[in-house]
């Protein structure tokens, strides 16, 4: 089977500056591969968490691996930048060390050392959690939430296992940072934050307040951490599938470390601002999907060049708009909603009590399909089944609907009695969890299944 890996954008409607070639780089992963299944060889503790990892959780130790320190040999620096790698620029790293990353690729960073050092660091989400789990006892240099964290978890000769903890931290020293407090407080208004208001934009607007406030008093990194820490707990306290998942990866202390990305929801009216405030967290913005009059959306993808989040940003768009740059412009109001439109319309912006529509976990895809269902929490149809990118949704759970959205819809006309009364009594579709299983480096995402998938999860379907 052919397949093109450029699909993640249709190229043609796309100025220069926003194509993103997510190239395929088997190489890489290869060699990264034989350097992870040499670690394994060497210390059984990692063999038994490569092991844990699937039996308990459908989990590839290949995406919890943080970064990968190696002894400057004659040649591993010339085979990493041969497939792709190159030397990363204002990266705090110890002395005598080169950190080498892929820009192009999803692959973790290699850090070349002069030492004849090995060391291979894992990414639970928390690693307090993952050192309990462990039953070791191990030290853990670096305070509660401080920038960068790290314990080693096992040595043995010159092999060593860690695992490391960031929050919105790119380099590799251990950080006792001085804004704790803030970040705490931050964490706690941003877990507690108002969701409903009198208007969404009411509502989109205090929110850029508080980011504004926040970015003000602490580093804009350290602060989108804790924001995404809290929108994953507000989508996982009503999302079944996603504390299914959440919990089987938590009986080995990892938490959300593999959190691929983090879909919202939008109106039209408050998409721009909605951009603004994941812009003033510190993210840049990537590619654009153009599906115009074939399905009625669009989305911005965006990704934070330090926290390593992404964002897939959905809203309604119009044939005309298709090929603009509509993330940077109001937009005029549209008789008709799509299936994004709908949604907000029915559950409030993800950006307030709509929630993330879903996250996005990297597992082991095949397994993860087999198990979820013992947990009641079974996965649709894929969406993506390439060698390099496979994804499915894992069925939604109805939420009920606040009856003055649907009289809303009723008198603006955009919904039948019939409709209206379907949504009042079974509720809509809400919120999923994507399984998602990344291969060869792969970075981007599928505009023709993407197209698909927003099609068969209209709240509509059924109903009217």
């Amino acid at each position: 089977m052919s397949i093109d890996p450029f699909s993640s954008l249709s190229m043609e409607r796309v100025s220069p500056m926003q194509r993103y070639d997510w190239n395929l780089h088997p190489q890489a992963e290869m060699l990264l591969s034989q350097k992870v299944q040499e670690f394994v060889s060497k210390m059984n503790p990692l063999a038994n968490i490569k092991e844990s990892m699937f039996a308990w959780a459908s989990l590839r130790l290949f995406d919890w691996i943080d970064h990968m320190v190696l002894p400057l040999a004659s040649d591993i620096d010339t085979q990493l930048k041969a497939f792709g790698y190159e030397k990363g620029t204002n990266l705090e790293a110890p002395d005598d060390t080169d950190v080498l990353i892929h820009p192009n690729a999803i692959f973790f960073p290699i850090l070349l050392s002069n030492e004849s050092y090995h060391e291979i660091a894992l990414k639970p989400e928390n690693l307090d959690h993952f050192v309990q789990m462990t039953g070791k006892g191990h030290h853990i240099e670096g305070g509660k939430n401080s920038s960068f964290r790290r314990s080693v978890i096992h040595a043995e000769g010159i092999y060593t296992l860690s695992a490391v903890e960031r929050r919105g931290y790119s380099g590799f020293l251990v950080h006792d940072s001085d804004d704790v407090r803030n970040y705490n407080l931050l964490l706690d208004r941003f877990s507690t934050r108002t969701r409903q208001f009198v208007t969404d934009e009411e509502g989109i607007s205090l929110t850029m307040n508080i980011v504004s406030d926040a970015v003000s008093i602490m580093n804009k990194s350290r602060v989108a951490d804790a924001f995404f820490k809290a929108e994953r707990r507000y989508w996982e306290s009503r999302d079944w599938a996603g504390q299914v998942q959440r919990n089987r990866q938590d009986r080995l202390g990892l938490g959300w470390g593999n959190h691929d990305h983090h879909t919202y929801r939008s109106s039209r009216n408050n998409f721009a601002t909605l951009i603004s405030i994941f812009e003033k967290l510190g993210f840049e913005t990537r590619e654009q999907f153009f599906a115009g009059t074939q399905a009625g959306w669009g989305a911005q993808v965006l990704e934070h060049p330090v926290c390593n989040i992404v964002i897939f940003a959905d809203v309604d768009i119009s044939e005309e708009e298709r090929g603009t740059n509509f993330a940077r412009k109001s937009m005029t109001h549209l008789e008709d909603l799509g299936t994004v439109g709908m949604w907000v319309s029915l559950h409030g912006e993800g950006m307030l009590q709509g929630g993330l529509h879903h996250l996005a976990a990297r597992v082991h895809y095949e397994n993860t399909r087999e198990m979820l269902p013992k947990f009641c929490a079974a996965a649709i149809r894929p969406f993506s089944y390439f060698d390099f990118l496979k994804q499915s949704f894992t069925e939604s759970e109805r939420r009920m609907v606040d009856p003055s959205r649907v009289s809303v819809l009723l008198q603006n006309g955009v919904l039948s009695e019939k409709g209206g009364e379907m949504f009042l009594d079974k509720g809509a579709i809400g919120s999923h969890l994507e399984i998602i299983e990344r291969r060869q480096g792969f970075k981007g995402f599928n505009q023709d299944s993407v197209t698909a998938i927003i099609q068969a999860t209209d709240p509509r379907k059924g109903n009217d």
